[in-house]
């Protein structure tokens, strides 16, 4: 079975890995600011929407780490 990179040559790739890798960690620096300020909010005015806030923007934290994973992976499969 072909991955969704195959077709990228050896170069995008690593453009593409560098890209995925700096907006992971910004918007996992971001999910982390939502955390700390529902902490926050929580604790002053209770619970609300921006409580849950971080639940929704967490998975897709995950998603671009699992995507940078597979971009390491098909890399090393061309090595």
């Amino acid at each position: 079975m072909t991955s969704q990179f195959s077709t990228y040559t050896k170069e995008e790739l690593i453009k593409k890995l560098k890209k995925q890798k700096t907006f992971a960690f910004i918007q996992g620096f971001l999910v982390l600011l939502m955390i700390v300020f529902a902490v926050f909010s929580t604790i002053e005015k209770g619970i609300s929407f921006q409580t849950f806030l971080p639940l929704f923007f967490a998975p897709m934290f995950f998603v671009m780490l699992y995507e940078a994973k597979k971009i390491k992976k098909e890399l090393l499969l061309r090595k």
